[in-house]
């Protein structure tokens, strides 16, 4: 074990933050943590948008569907899907195609992964805010993003004010499959489901009564933001 280590597996998501700040040198350095993640073909099609106007921050906070963090954290950012930079490189740029979408996508995840862990590793917190995809084009016109651009996620970064439970992943056994898919194991989830819940029922902060089994049967029982496919083609994604 060593302290990389011990970093990852302490992570948990923070929404509650002290009104201390972050120090500059701090921020540079998690934010060259970030860039410095792998990039699919050294394409680097990511943006991050530093928000730091009160303004700006308490529309992206209503955007989200309301969380008040994105407006109390000492720093906010919004990680992007970017292919406009690539076009201003070359117009003449093939663009538009599903795998960009994935490219991006995927890409964005691992630059803000690195920052989140560089933060924690300093003794900060931080959540993602994936709720600015409920409101994608509002997000998009508040940032000024031109087409071949999308706003994916929030991070929200500063001092801890809590320190919540460590909420208990899926097992190894499911999540890894040796050689060839495996079927799911029902006993092994049945037990996972039980811990889910007693970790519900105990936790500091808002304590309830559901299995992990039972979350995702109401998650995925219906169509979460129709609206997506239409805005991400607005913006020149997914198109083909």
């Amino acid at each position: 074990m060593n302290s990389t280590i011990e970093t990852l597996l302490s992570h948990r998501s923070i929404r509650s933050f002290t009104e201390q700040s972050i120090l500059p040198e701090q921020l540079d350095t998690i934010l060259d943590c970030g860039l410095a993640a792998s990039s699919s073909s050294f394409i680097q099609c990511v943006s991050i948008v530093h928000v730091q106007d009160k303004e700006s921050r308490a529309k992206l906070a209503q955007y989200a569907g309301g969380q008040p963090y994105v407006e109390s954290c000492a720093e906010f950012f919004v990680f992007c899907a970017d292919f406009h930079r690539h076009q201003e490189i070359h117009p003449q740029a093939q663009l538009g195609f599903t795998e960009q979408t994935l490219i991006g996508a995927v890409d964005a995840a691992m630059v803000a992964q690195n920052c989140l862990t560089a933060a924690e590793s300093l003794g900060l917190g931080g959540v993602y805010i994936g709720g600015l995809r409920n409101n994608p084009q509002p997000v998009t016109d508040l940032l000024a993003l031109p087409k071949h651009v999308i706003p994916l996620f929030g991070l929200c970064l500063g001092h801890p004010a809590q320190t919540p439970e460590i909420k208990p992943r899926l097992p190894k056994s499911i999540v890894v499959h040796q050689e060839t898919y495996q079927a799911l194991d029902k006993e092994v989830l049945t037990r996972y489901d039980a811990h889910i819940q007693a970790y519900y029922a105990t936790r500091t902060d808002n304590k309830k009564a559901a299995s992990w089994s039972d979350q995702i049967t109401q998650t995925l029982s219906k169509e979460a933001r129709p609206f997506m496919q239409e805005f991400l083609q607005r913006q020149g994604f997914n198109i083909k």
